[in-house]
């Protein structure tokens, strides 16, 4: 194939509820769209085989893995990413609980992890073990999961 002669296509993404005309591919993961292209870093980039979570993103209020979802799969769908997720100068309740019981070691997969949190939340307000088990399957190298357990049923009990 020719690349130098290959045109890229335009994308139009609703990131935030801001709207993004973005040149890229329409195979291009979304993650990278949402930190190359839109220029939100806070998505992170862990194993670009949609199974650690590292770059958990909402699409329609549903939590996807956002490197394992295509930019042409994304258009027309609300995105949000971790930048969007709190409303004016107020943290989301999420981010207020991540504070509150010092999740966060390394941070690095924080962000994911609080996107999954949040879309477990919206759908069970009240979600058991064994819906945080089935749900929350972001990986966290340093441990934390006792306190995202702890951070969730102290959200659930407010």
């Amino acid at each position: 194939m020719d690349w130098a002669n290959q045109g890229t296509a335009m994308a139009n993404l609703t990131i935030n509820g801001k709207n993004f005309t973005l040149d890229v591919e329409p195979d291009t993961p979304l993650l990278w769209a949402i930190r190359e292209n839109a220029g939100l870093t806070g998505t992170k980039y862990g194993c670009g085989i949609a199974q650690c979570g590292a770059c958990t993103v909402h699409m329609d209020g549903a939590a996807i893995r956002s490197c394992g979802v295509s930019v042409s799969e994304a258009e027309g769908k609300k995105i949000t990413t971790i930048e969007g997720l709190a409303s004016g100068d107020s943290l989301h309740r999420v981010q207020e609980a991540w504070i509150a019981q010092d999740v966060p070691q390394c941070g690095y997969c924080q962000s994911g992890m609080i996107m999954a949190v949040a879309a477990l939340l919206n759908e069970k307000p009240k979600p058991t073990d064994a819906d945080i088990d089935e749900a929350i399957t972001n990986i966290c190298r340093c441990g934390t999961f006792q306190q995202v357990r702890e951070a969730i049923h102290t959200i659930a009990s407010a």
